[in-house]
Order: structure tokens, then C-alpha cells, then sequence
């Protein structure tokens, strides 16, 4: 690999946190860890816009975490954002400021994705279980409930349900009663019945909660001698004496309990009461408690990434065998495709290593549509790709695909407005040029031609002869050149005679 030391950065709604990991066999060794309580989902308004205390909490505690990454390679470090990121109306203009002061991309990833990369952490934080797993990890914005087995998650979900999200909706005013917690557990209780069918249809062996409210939670059972004698972790029993204790002090501020801390105590009431429903709905006995999830899963896929085992990649396979696409058909324009990017910017430097995956990933998924209808199935593809669950891939990974998926034909006025400057063009210009000349679907070789680009847009030569025998590529040709106007860009095709050298 060559890289000692690897980051994540956890964006969380409830906390921001820093895991510095060193890479020793394949395994990762903790070698730093920072956590600030960030409470960014407080700071999200009714009309779901982040508001400015909750934006400048969490610049600072970014500016504090860069100062600890200086010096770190860029694919070295994965920072990730979660649910109020997810949610936030102006979250792009707060990631822009946000990667400005880390110094390193931030992607907000989908619910499914936030599971899967917690039941990997958790995988690997604790020995490895008999059976199946469910691993339910409350965070502050969101709760995710995975069932998987050894380090593989195989079924997952995220629930819109938090410790911030729901103190700030039942105990806004920090209040606490039997009627307040019952509506609390109540309504988180409807949001797990909608997937207690499935999961226990699927079972599982062990449960395991993960995060901070676990933490407290397990924490205070154990110091406090709440769990029955002999039980360690979460249980059923010490879990109804620590809520009766919330009710009967009307506050979390007012219980005296050991090992609360203040930066939980505020949001503690919410957390519990997610939690209470969790082993209620799912009639589970007892929970351990295991520490890592998101930032360990974020690592542990950074690693995998290295060793050429990028969970993208997978993805993408899997969604070619779903949508039944021709892998002779993508090979070839993939093929083309890289041939001719490959002409304009050189593949193998790394500053270029994400436009050329990207560009491969496109290739192999800009037919998936066609199983659906082939009429616009490239807009069908598009849709899959911006709306799907896809392992690995982060929202805006997504985005650029299912941009690169929509842009492969058809008027390009149709794609959102995008910087002149931005790879993307390119990518469109090569994705679009290989379908178009494999629309035969044959392994004839194609005549050698030549691409550029310049400020102004891209130019294609061609041998003359070769275009005077293929007037339907020819006429197409054309058409493209067309289609490119529109959107303030210049595509020439230029004929090139056997005098200058075919």
C-alpha cells in the first residue's frame, strides 16, 4: 500500500469525530481519536436549513481536526457527512465552506451506505460472533439497523429517528414525564415496526448496539449497578430502571446518575427512548455494546480500497448481472471511451484517477435502462443510478454518474447547468462518441482518429474514406456536432485525406 497511517472523518449530527488508524498487516491500530460535540441537527430549522451557530460549531471543530491531518495524502484520509447533511437544503453551501477548512473532500452518504460502513466497524471491533448479527447504532439524526454475518452486512436499513432529533421533538424544553417519554417511544416505535417483519424473518444470533447513546447507556447500567447480577452490556431490565429513573427526576439534568456526561446529558432523553423501543418492538433480551462503528467501517473500506477491493466496484458488477447489460457491448465502449480520454489527459497520474473510474463505472452502467424500456433508457438509467442504493458510493458519486448516464445521448440542454471547467464535459464527450460508434454492436475495428480539446470544445478527424463508407455514422457525426451548440460548446469533425497521411 505504502501508507502507514489512514484518517476518517465522521460528520455526524449529534458529534464530529477524527479516527487516525495505523496500518499494520492489513489490520488498523488506533492511533488517535478526537470527538466534539458538534450538535449540528439542532441547528437544523423547520424549513430543514442549517443555521449559522450549528454551521460555525462545526467549521471550527473541522478547522481543529486539519491541523491534526497536515500532512496526509489526499486518499489517505475519507471524511463522511450523515443524516443532517443528508437532510439540509444548504448543506452544499456548508460542505463547500466545510472542505475548505479540512482541506479534504467531504461526502454526504446515503442511509444504507451510513449501515453498511457501521456494521463493518463494528465487525471489526469486536470477536467474531456465531450465526447472524443485528448491530442498531442511534445516532443523532438517524438510527441504523443491520442483520450480517462474520464482516458482511446483508440486510440494511436507516430509520429517521436520533437522540438530537427526537429530544429537540419530545423534551424540547428539557422536561421530562411518563406521557412525553411514552410518546416518544411510541413514535420510534412506529418507525422500527415498519422493518421488524423483515428483520425477523431474516434473524439473527446477537445484538449489538453501537454509538454514542449505547455508550452512555451501557456505561451508566454497569457503573450504577442497574443490570441484574452477572449481566454486562444493555439489558432489558436495568434499561426500564434507568427510565424510570429519567421520569421520576422530570430532567436529565436533575438525575444523578454516575457516568453521565454533560456533553450527553442534553440529549440523553431522546436517545433512551429510541433505545427503549428498540428492545421492545424487537423483544430483545440484552444488547453488548461495541465501540468504533462509522469511523472504523470508514477505514476499514479506505484499506479495502487500496488493495484493489473497492466495494464500488462490486457495486457496479452487481448492478451490470441485476439490469442483465451486455458485457461485450460495454467492453467495447469502454474500450473507445478510455482511448479516447486517454488522448487528452494522461490516465496513469493520479491526479486523474478519479475521472477515468468514473468514467468506467458510466461505461459499464450506461445501458442498465434498457431493462427497463429502450426507449430513453438512458434517462431510465439516470434515474436508477441517482435513486439506488448503492454500496460504497457516496450521494454525490451518484450524482455524477447518473449525469454522465443521462448526458450519453440525446440533447445535452437537458443536463443541469455545469462548469465549463469540470471534468465531467470531457467525460460526456468520450462517453458519448463510444456508444455512437459502436451502435453496430460488432467487434469491427474502428479507423484510427484522433480528439482534442481546447476552450471552446473538442474535435474529432477522421479518414474521409472511412466516413464516406459509414454515412450512417457519418450523418450521426453530424448530429453531435449539432447537439453540442446548445450548451456553448464547438464540436468539429474533421475529414482527414489519404494524402495527409491515412
Amino acid at each position: 500500500m505504502g501508507y502507514e497511517q489512514i484518517a476518517a472523518v465522521d460528520l455526524g449530527s449529534n458529534s464530529f469525530r477524527l479516527e487516525v488508524g495505523r496500518v499494520v498487516d492489513d489490520q488498523i491500530y488506533s492511533l488517535d481519536s478526537l470527538k466534539e460535540t458538534v450538535r449540528l441537527a439542532s441547528g437544523l430549522t423547520r424549513e430543514k436549513l442549517l443555521g449559522d451557530e450549528a454551521q460555525e460549531r462545526g467549521l471550527e471543530t473541522l478547522g481543529r481536526f486539519a491541523e491534526r491531518l497536515r500532512g496526509f495524502a489526499p486518499e489517505t484520509v475519507r471524511a463522511v457527512a450523515t443524516n443532517t447533511l443528508r437532510v439540509a437544503k444548504n448543506a452544499g453551501q456548508f460542505i463547500e465552506r466545510a472542505e475548505a477548512v479540512l482541506g479534504f473532500p467531504i461526502e454526504v452518504i446515503g442511509g444504507r451506505e451510513e449501515a453498511r460502513l457501521i456494521y463493518i466497524g463494528v465487525a471489526h471491533a469486536i470477536p467474531p460472533g456465531r450465526g447472524k448479527r443485528l448491530v442498531v447504532d442511534i445516532g443523532g439524526g438517524s438510527t441504523e439497523c443491520v442483520i450480517g454475518r462474520k464482516v458482511e452486512p446483508l440486510l440494511m436499513e436507516s430509520l429517521f429517528m436520533g437522540c438530537v432529533s427526537y429530544t429537540l421533538r419530545f423534551f424540547p424544553d428539557g422536561r421530562i414525564d411518563k406521557k412525553r417519554f411514552a410518546e416518544a417511544e411510541i413514535a420510534a416505535a412506529r418507525e422500527i415496526e415498519a422493518i421488524v417483519k423483515d428483520y425477523r424473518a431474516f434473524g439473527w444470533n446477537e445484538a449489538v448496539a453501537s454509538s454514542g447513546t449505547a455508550k452512555a447507556v451501557a456505561d451508566i447500567l454497569e457503573i450504577n449497578g442497574l443490570n441484574p447480577d452477572g449481566v454486562t452490556g444493555i439489558s432489558r431490565e436495568g434499561l426500564e430502571k434507568l427510565k424510570a429513573q429519567l421520569i421520576r427526576a422530570g430532567s436529565a439534568g436533575a438525575i444523578k446518575l454516575n457516568g453521565l456526561r454533560p456533553d450527553r446529558e442534553p440529549v440523553f432523553a431522546g436517545g433512551v427512548a429510541i433505545l427503549s423501543a428498540v428492545f421492545s418492538v424487537l423483544d430483545l433480551p440484552r444488547m453488548t455494546y461495541a465501540d468504533g462503528a462509522l469511523r472504523l467501517g470508514v477505514l476499514y473500506d479506505l484499506l479495502g480500497r487500496f488493495h484493489q477491493l473497492d466495494m464500488r466496484d462490486s457495486t457496479v458488477r452487481q448492478f451490470m448481472r441485476r439490469y442483465q447489460v451486455d458485457a461485450k457491448q460495454a467492453a467495447r465502449v469502454e474500450r473507445t471511451a478510455l482511448q479516447l480520454l486517454g488522448q487528452m489527459i494522461p490516465l496513469d497520474q493520479p491526479q486523474h484517477e478519479n475521472e477515468v473510474r468514473t468514467l468506467r463505472w458510466a461505461v459499464a452502467l450506461h445501458e442498465i435502462g434498457i431493462s427497463i424500456a429502450h426507449s430513453g433508457f438512458h434517462k431510465h438509467g439516470a434515474y436508477i443510478i441517482g435513486s439506488a442504493d448503492m454500496p460504497g458510493f457516496s450521494k454525490k458519486d451518484q450524482e455524477r454518474l447518473s449525469l454522465l448516464v443521462l448526458g450519453q445521448r440525446g440533447k445535452l440542454e437537458k443536463l443541469p447547468l455545469i462548469p465549463s471547467a469540470d471534468p465531467l464535459w470531457r467525460q460526456i464527450f468520450c462517453l458519448r462518441l463510444a456508444a455512437l460508434l459502436h451502435r453496430s454492436r460488432d467487434d469491427h475495428p474502428l479507423p484510427p482518429l484522433q480528439v482534442r480539446q481546447s476552450s471552446s470544445g473538442f474535435q474529432i478527424e477522421l479518414p474521409a474514406q472511412w466516413l464516406q463508407k459509414n454515412p450512417l455514422t457519418a450523418g450521426a457525426l453530424a448530429d453531435e456536432s449539432a447537439a453540442w451548440q446548445p450548451v456553448g460548446w464547438q464540436l468539429r469533425v474533421r475529414r482527414r485525406s489519404a494524402a495527409a497521411g491515412e
